[in-house]
């Protein structure tokens, strides 16, 4: 098998027709979900309805009649399913029993139904009022130093409760806010700040209605955004010619057979969709994009020596950017010898890619974290700037950048206040608005919380959501260090591993979900979000609630808040949980030009616009323009090839969001059952004597004497670059040492972990 070329290996088929209707279908029978949340699914993504809790992809002014995708329906139907753990599961399991038990299995339980405490005397969870539970968390947060406390939220949370949880960690008296950004999209908030000003996308959904050019760099929508689909689709079909660059060939960008085109559902015929699929190396993207700015700038020149027009814009250049030359000298000098090998392109097809990139009036970069998740993924982010800036692909209808964001309101987290860095956050506004002194001081962002739990000195951890210690890297050995702490606080709907990870007093808080109704005084409340494209939206959740002892997000962290700080007249936490819109008015009085007449807002069609000074070719940039960078590398990786050495890039599958496992299908990439294998280029495989079927160990190779690896994984021969291999996440993230990331953002450099094969016993 292994003399089989790569593509005859790997799964064809397309993404979205029968096998995503079966893959919503397998979830809707498992769990059980009630009539009434198929309601839920009728009005997801639509004006006052539901606004999905899966990614964070924009909604349309006018959407589909089911705005939703596979893996929305899949979040959806998971949350709002008929199984339930309670107290009594928790009686008959001790949390080292449970510790055991596989991601998939812990979740599958159901919602939680009561807060719960540990008991380090049985080992157990038990039941306990919201009044203990408060007083119990109040009465340990004051002991301790606020500087030792930790506030994460998953980017899940709305941004009501987001607000306000923010104020809770500085009334308490630190900027100890990391988010799930800080594992994900952190080096875009850094790298677009530092080139155009804007730490967010300048595109909005509209622009792919005009496009004429789409450069897609590590991103997979078949699997996390899916009803990114729709627009891709319409956009080929129209002429756009879409160039892809990632090293697994994901069918969300090769073909597409949309769910609710009945003449594609029943003959099965598929839209093609990337025009050319450039399998790069690990993070080889800088390489690939200096390449074609190569061409291009060949092109241009032979253009305007024969009296046409240039490739670029140089007016557009010469008005709103600075450090152009310093760029050209840099492109001149590299060579192609180098491109190629770093890139693992050739340079034929660069040039093709470069051609059709210079005959483009609107480009837009699309991008996730295979580009940004490296050592170095600040400097590819740089480059993929340069090339919309040579065009003045930015600040026009059309064109721009557009990161793809996970969690659902994960950019909105950061818009209103979860931050670890002071000077992102209004401290000046804040001040005079609660009549408090906010904490001026750097706060701790994932690494720095991680790196604080070894060293002993993080003492509290509250969780609004996530699954954070499954999450990180050098995930065993933090695991380790974590139960050192004298309280963790976990606000969830289902059980995962985080909650089985403890501190001396640990509490199990559950949370109404999005779509529940949330009943406070003042009546039924909403809570809004913020997607990709920085649209406000306002969701409705109207189904009953899993337990009557649940709590809003909102209300939880008002309780929180009342048991551990002092009394101020300003902080009005009753009034707040008993009318959000009140939360919303004091978010406004906080950003009042993003969020101007928020309540009346909220509900627009396609959300409403927050704004984006780079959009408007205002660069709120150190030299006030829109910077060219001159990458210092030309690979994003931090460590280099060795003799035997791989880059590991973790991924997703198709039936998962995140740390959730929904099942074990990985439809899209032809992989069903195991999550334990190791995906390999078949050339790598015979050239180290493998075979198909071995169950071998990946150990950690990134050079710093630490022992990490994981084991019994199953080698697969896969469509992947030689040297590149790949597994799944979170499994594989003992292997990521804390320290590899990304250089400014210190984002976890996940897409290309040095690593080595170890054999193990061949099957039998």
């Amino acid at each position: 098998m292994t003399s089989r070329k790569a593509e005859e290996i790997q799964h064809e088929g397309a993404s979205g027709g029968w096998g995503s209707v079966s893959g919503m279908a397998k979830v809707l029978l498992r769990e059980k979900p009630t009539p009434a949340s198929l309601d839920t699914l009728l009005h997801q993504n639509k004006p006052h309805g539901f606004m999905c809790t899966s990614c964070a992809w924009g909604k349309p002014k006018h959407p589909h009649k089911f705005e939703f995708c596979e893996n929305g329906a899949k979040s959806t139907l998971w949350e709002l399913t008929s199984d339930r753990c309670t107290p009594d599961f928790f009686a008959a399991h001790t949390v080292t029993e449970l510790l055991g038990w596989q991601d998939y299995d812990l979740e599958m339980q159901g919602r939680l139904t009561e807060p719960m405490r540990y008991d380090a005397a049985t080992d157990k969870y038990l039941a306990c009022t919201w009044d203990e539970a408060f007083t119990g968390i109040g009465a340990t947060l004051r002991t301790l130093d606020p500087k030792s406390v930790i506030f994460y939220a998953s980017g899940k949370s709305a941004l009501e409760q987001s607000y306000l949880y923010g104020l809770t960690a500085r009334f308490y008296g630190n900027n100890n806010l990391p988010d799930s950004s800080n594992m994900c999209h952190e080096t875009t908030s850094v790298g677009l700040k530092q080139v155009i000003g804007s730490p967010v996308g300048t595109c909005v959904l509209e622009d792919f209605e005009t496009c004429d050019v789409i450069l897609y760099f590590g991103q997979n929508p078949g699997t996390n955004s899916p009803r990114f689909l729709h627009p891709l689709q319409e956009a080929v079909k129209r002429g756009c010619k879409i160039l892809t660059f990632n090293p697994v060939r994901e069918q969300g960008l090769v073909r597409f057979i949309n769910p609710q085109n009945p003449m594609q559902m029943l003959s099965g015929h598929a839209t093609e969709l990337s025009h050319m699929y450039l399998q790069v190396r690990p993070g080889g993207d800088i390489a690939a994009m200096m390449g074609m700015c190569k061409h291009a700038f060949a092109l241009d020149a032979a253009r305007r020596e024969g009296g046409e027009d240039g490739v670029f814009d140089r007016d557009f250049i010469a008005q709103h950017t600075s450090e152009f030359d310093d760029f050209a000298a840099k492109v001149h000098a590299t060579t192609w010898h180098d491109i190629e090998r770093e890139s693992g392109l050739t340079r034929a097809d660069l040039e093709a890619a470069a051609d059709i990139y210079a005959t483009a009036k609107n480009v837009i970069a699309v991008y996730g974290m295979g580009l940004t998740q490296h050592v170095h993924g600040t400097q590819s982010i740089g480059m993929l700037v340069n090339m919309l800036l040579l065009g003045g692909h930015i600040g026009r209808d059309g064109a721009g950048a557009c990161p793809v964001r996970g969690h659902s309101n994960v950019q909105g987290q950061r818009t209103v206040g979860i931050s670890e860095k002071p000077e992102l956050v209004p401290l000046d506004v804040l001040a005079r608005q609660f009549d408090f002194e906010p904490p001026r001081d750097k706060g701790m962002g994932t690494v720095e919380t991680c790196e604080g739990i070894l060293a002993g000195t993080v003492k509290g951890f509250i969780s609004l959501g996530g699954n954070f210690v499954r999450a990180i890297p050098d995930q065993e050995v933090v695991e380790t260090a974590w139960s050192a702490q004298a309280i963790t606080v976990y606000i969830a709907t289902k059980l995962n591993r985080s909650h089985l990870v403890h501190g001396k007093a640990s509490y199990l808080l559950p949370c109404l979900a999005r779509s529940e109704d949330d009943v406070q005084a003042s009546g039924s409340q909403s809570v809004s979000m913020e997607d990709s494209f920085s649209h406000i939206h306002g969701s409705v959740g109207k189904r009953k609630p899993a337990s009557e002892h649940l709590r809003s997000e909102v209300a939880i962290v008002a309780g929180i808040a009342k048991a551990t700080l002092p009394p101020n007249p300003t902080w009005r936490w009753d009034e707040w949980t008993a009318d959000y819109g009140k939360i919303r008015d004091l978010i406004e009085a906080t950003y009042p030009d993003q969020f101007k007449d928020y309540n009346a807002r909220m509900f627009d069609a396609g959300g409403f616009y927050r704004g984006n000074p780079a959009r408007e070719r205002d660069w709120k940039t150190e030299t006030g323009k829109a910077r060219f960078t001159t990458p210092t590398v030309l690979s994003a990786v931090g460590v280099g090839d060795a003799p035997g050495r791989y880059h590991l890039i973790t991924m997703r599958s198709n039936d998962q969001f995140n740390t959730t496992i929904y099942g074990h299908s990985d439809r899209l990439r032809g992989l069903e059952g195991s999550r334990a294998v190791l995906l390999m280029n078949p050339q790598d495989i015979e050239r180290d004597g493998l075979h198909v079927g071995d169950v071998v160990s990946l150990v950690g190779d990134a050079g710093d004497g630490a022992e990490r690896s994981v084991g019994g994984l199953t080698v697969t021969a896969f469509n992947l670059p030689s040297g590149c291999v790949g597994g799944y996440y979170p499994e594989m993230n003992p292997l990521m040492p804390l320290w590899y990331h990304d250089v400014d953002s210190k984002t976890p450099a996940a897409k290309g972990v040095p690593v080595r094969i170890s054999a193990g016993k061949k099957p039998t």
